[in-house]
């Protein structure tokens, strides 16, 4: 097997790692929101075991349409639900079929009018996938996840940003049945122009257990509110790792808050 070949056969665990879709803010008792979200990563590079850029034997394809929902079910607690439809295919591996469901509590373990603090803790059970026979990248038979999310928020600005500017940071640890455990860290950088728009920025790096696998991709788009509803639309590129493609691709959202 050559070289990028051996790349592909280890991409397995980064190829579709996905931020979390909220954070350190939890909804307020009776609230919630849901967001759907589609995503389609193109990759016809990879970082070898060295971090250095190879071609891959051909072009590797992931999309998924995803939706997320949590509701708060008291003051300090609030329950959310994850889970995804998958497609893809390279040079080895063809799929089609349910991601992992996720369904998890997040407890609000500190908050005032600035900041906050939570911590997370979830359950997954493994996907579908399907067509070649092989299972979709990254899906353990049963996951265990713990998170904890920090966020300050800006109300007069943050130096030259915008008011309303907020930054968060999350790390997690994800346990996996049947895969190498993972250690993950998100941040975010967010500023509202105006009433109706707001910008973000993020960044989401890992890494696997057993050193494999690493990755490091950055994030900007763009959120237009309409009332109750939010459209995203914005663009995710991998800049760094090892084991992982060079992924890229457009990432649009809608959220609905009720």
């Amino acid at each position: 097997m050559n070289r990028a070949g051996g790349l592909l056969v280890g991409l397995a665990v980064a190829a579709l790692a996905a931020p979390a879709a909220a954070g350190a803010w939890n909804q307020p008792k009776g609230k919630g929101q849901v967001i759907l979200k589609l995503e389609h990563m193109v990759a016809e590079r990879g970082f070898d075991p060295d971090g250095v850029l190879v071609d891959l034997p051909a072009e590797r394809r992931d999309t998924s349409l995803g939706v997320f929902a949590e509701y708060g079910l008291a003051d300090r607690l609030t329950v959310r639900f994850k889970g995804d439809w998958q497609s893809g295919e390279d040079a080895f591996v063809d799929y089609e079929g349910r991601g992992p469901l996720e369904i998890g509590v997040s407890w609000q373990a500190w908050r005032d009018e600035h900041a906050a603090v939570s911590l997370y803790a979830g359950y997954a059970t493994g996907g579908e996938g399907r067509n070649a026979g092989y299972a979709a990248p990254g899906q353990g038979d049963e996951d265990w996840e713990i998170r904890a999310s920090v966020g300050r928020s800006f109300q007069n600005g943050w130096g030259p940003a915008s008011p309303r500017t907020f930054v968060e940071l999350q790390a997690a640890r994800r346990m996996r049945q049947g895969l190498p455990d993972e250690t993950r860290v998100d941040a975010t950088v967010g500023a509202h122009l105006g009433e109706d728009w707001m910008v973000l920025g993020q960044a989401f790096g890992g890494r696997t257990e057993d050193g494999v696998a690493r990755w490091l991709s950055l994030e900007a788009s763009v959120v237009r509110d309409f009332g109750a509803w939010s459209l995203q639309a914005g663009w995710r590129q991998t800049v760094a790792g090892r084991e992982t493609p060079e992924a890229s691709g457009p990432v649009i959202g809608i959220w609905r808050r009720f």
